[in-house]
């Protein structure tokens, strides 16, 4: 019997998609305390938007390359800003956020902050590039959580919907402004 990694790929190449996103192995039941990794299988680049918990969609301005005013939460609908390229680090549990220009969303100092959280700039998939998506419902990544390298999860302040202020990186614990749907396969 083939198995779910397997049986991903074949829906996804059968289907006309480019990629298949979904839960291969979970190590317990998710809690809203903490989340259980996920495993991902990426037969090709997996384009994907970020919704927040308020229904808006992560932007990167600019379609990325900056230091400052980095992210916004306010879109309502997917343009090109707002969709990410997931790139596997090599090991299918790290992936670097890509933009559509290109460049990698860095979580600054390696995560664990509420000011110059984010940037997107870095032209090469480093530690601080790094992240990992976490399921919060005991299956798939729907809604989901990106942890940094270093463990802390992104948060939408305000549940999505700003401009400023928009993205922390300090977060412990899963309340709902932690959570994000994942649209892969754009």
């Amino acid at each position: 019997m083939m198995n779910l990694k397997n049986k991903l790929a074949r829906a996804a190449g059968m289907a006309g998609a480019a990629v298949a996103i979904g839960a291969l192995s979970l190590m317990g039941v998710a809690s809203a305390s903490a989340a259980e990794p996920v495993a991902q299988t990426l037969a090709a680049p997996n384009v994907c938007a970020l919704g927040t918990a308020d229904g808006h969609f992560l932007t990167a301005v600019g379609g990325g390359g900056r230091t400052t005013d980095v992210l916004h939460t306010n879109a309502s609908r997917v343009g090109a800003w707002e969709k990410f390229t997931l790139i596997d680090s090599g090991d299918s549990i790290h992936f670097g956020l890509r933009t559509s220009q290109g460049y990698f969303l860095t979580a600054v100092g390696g995560g664990g902050r509420t000011t110059d959280v984010i940037h997107s700039n870095a032209t090469n998939l480093l530690g601080w590039e790094q992240f990992t998506f976490s399921s919060v419902a005991g299956g798939g990544i729907n809604p989901g959580v990106i942890r940094t390298i270093d463990g802390h999860l992104l948060t939408a302040q305000d549940s999505g919907g700003r401009t400023t202020d928009v993205i922390h990186s300090n977060a412990t614990r899963i309340g709902s402004w932690e959570k994000f749907n994942f649209m892969c396969g754009l």
